[in-house]
């Protein structure tokens, strides 16, 4: 049984989301519920493009890793000289969210099957039984998977920055035609963006944990 001082609080919290929800709507919660819970995906993403600018000599005037907005992060910089370096950072996002998602999904994978909360049933799903873990490792487990999913779901480039490498890719090519290999992955990041609207993002997210279970040894499907 839960203390009567937990009880309370729950019960306090759940009056306060009830009541928000009726003055915001619905709809404006879950917006708020969703930014919450993507924002170390945006820290991630917006950290990568910055980081890339600083490595590739490019100025970098502000930089906004999160905040309740659209777009909820933001790399202002100058323009690179160098398509070279344009597609750098346009892509750093993509290849930085990727790791960092991998690792946290792989350390999740790794407590949920070494502590025998997800385990082998000889084929189909695995079992999944979280009794005998403490509840300390089982935040811990839930902190590394949500970090994992949020952080992938950020991964890919966003439509402005497949705008500025596209109008680099535009001004460049007849100086240097090598840029038009970089079409494709200007495309692809467009294609992304549309198939974000149909959650793509988050099954990106998904196989990125799908992939950490099964170099576990243990496949989800």
């Amino acid at each position: 049984m839960l203390p009567n001082t937990v009880l309370s609080l729950l019960a306090i919290l759940l009056v306060t989301v009830v009541l928000a929800a009726v003055i915001a709507g619905f709809g404006t919660l879950l917006w708020f519920a969703l930014e919450l819970a993507t924002a170390p995906g945006v820290v991630v993403h917006e950290f990568a493009h910055a980081i890339t600018c600083r490595a590739v000599g490019v100025r970098v005037h502000e930089v906004v890793y999160f905040r309740l907005g659209d777009p909820a992060g933001y790399v202002r910089h100058e323009q690179p000289d160098r398509y070279r370096d344009a597609f750098l950072i346009g892509v750093a996002p993509f290849l930085v969210n990727t790791v960092v998602a991998l690792v946290a999904c792989l350390a999740f994978a790794e407590l949920a099957t070494g502590t025998g909360v997800v385990s082998p049933t000889g084929g189909g799903f695995p079992a999944v039984d979280p009794a005998g873990v403490s509840r300390e490792m089982l935040i811990g487990m839930a902190a590394l998977g949500w970090l994992g999913l949020a952080v992938g779901m950020q991964a890919f480039p966003s439509t402005g920055d497949a705008n500025t490498l596209w109008a680099h890719a535009r001004a460049t090519w007849r100086r240097s035609p090598l840029v038009l290999l970089g079409v494709p992955v200007i495309l692809v990041i467009y294609v992304a963006n549309v198939l974000s609207w149909l959650w793509a993002d988050v099954l990106y997210a998904i196989a990125l944990l799908l992939v950490a279970f099964a170099v576990v040894g243990i496949p989800l499907l």
